[in-house]
């Protein structure tokens, strides 16, 4: 579990980087874990008016260009 001191969707990064690398970073077996990361992201600068900021989450701009160019099927 995460201690309340860990940045924002800390949890979520840290269980792509699992998967990558139990996986021999192939990324493709490891696509639920990213849309986690990325869904998790896109909520905190949503919920902070785009001034969230975490380690774990790229710039808001890569977050929502990775969202547009991976919707939900």
């Amino acid at each position: 579990m995460a201690a309340s001191d860990d940045p924002p969707c800390q949890t979520e990064a840290c269980s792509l980087h699992d998967c990558l690398k139990k996986n021999t970073y192939a990324p493709d077996k490891c696509d639920r874990h990213l849309r986690n990361l990325y869904d998790c992201c896109q909520r905190m600068y949503d919920q902070s008016g785009g001034k969230g900021e975490s380690t774990a989450c790229p710039m808001p701009q890569v977050v929502a260009r990775w969202i547009k160019a991976h919707p939900r099927k």
